[in-house]
Parts: structure tokens; C-alpha cells; sequence
């Protein structure tokens, strides 16, 4: 099963050496288990564009997105054998911020299973495990 971390929080500047590095550690040690597929961070959202559709018209706006309290910044995806175990992995995450920037720090993590499309002699049903 293939699941996928979304990092949410309040925009701010890059984060520190110290948590890079711990964030660094973690993810050797997941990618060295086999379990990391791949991460990566954002960059900020004055960089970037929201498009949304309505009524058949599509709207472009630009960034920043102030109205925003929590964005997503990074994301990471893991190959693992269940949810509970993209929830451990989630934990550790989690508590990496907390070591280094205190009980004080809010953000959110979501953590959501990949759709995988059916292989060739599939059907959608079996795919997803319904």
C-alpha cells in the first residue's frame, strides 16, 4: 500500500539546520528501510498558482495565499503494509518537530492512501480492495 504525508502549517521561512538535519536523519532511515518512496518540500506559495473551476470557467490566482492559516509544505510517499504503519511513520515526524521546536509548535499532518489505477487483468474493484 502506498500512502502519502501532506505536511500542513503556517507558512513561514525555511526551516532550521538543526531540524533539517533531523528531518534529514528520518528520512535516511525510512528510505534505507525500503519504506520512503519519496518526499519533498514546497516552496512558498507567493510562488506558485491556485486554479479552480466553476460553473465551466477556470480562474487562475496568483500567490500568496493569505487567506490561508495552513498550507501544505511538504510531502513525503511511503510504500508500507498498512495505515497504522504510515501513522507510526507520521508519529515520528511529528515528534522530530517537537523535539526541536518545542510543545508549543502546531501543525498538521495528513495522511492519505494512494489511489493505485487497475493493472492490465484488474478490475477497479480489486484494485482498491473493495
Amino acid at each position: 500500500m502506498r500512502f502519502i504525508s501532506m505536511v500542513k502549517t503556517a507558512e513561514s521561512g525555511p526551516p532550521s539546520p538543526e531540524l533539517m538535519g533531523a528531518i534529514g536523519k528520518l528520512a535516511q532511515d525510512t528510505a534505507q528501510s525500503g519504506v520512503l518512496m519519496e518526499l519533498g518540500g514546497l516552496l512558498p506559495s507567493a510562488r506558485g498558482a491556485r486554479m479552480r473551476l466553476s460553473r465551466g470557467g477556470i480562474r487562475v490566482t496568483d500567490g500568496p495565499f493569505t487567506e490561508s492559516k495552513e498550507l501544505v509544505g511538504g510531502y513525503a510517499i511511503f510504500s508500507v503494509a498498512s495505515k497504522a504503519e504510515a501513522i507510526e511513520l507520521g508519529r515520528r515526524f511529528l515528534q522530530v518537530h517537537a523535539d526541536i521546536l518545542g510543545p508549543d509548535y502546531a501543525m498538521e499532518l495528513e495522511i492519505r492512501e494512494l489511489f493505485d489505477p487497475p493493472a492490465a487483468g484488474r478490475s477497479a474493484t480489486s484494485a482498491t480492495g473493495a
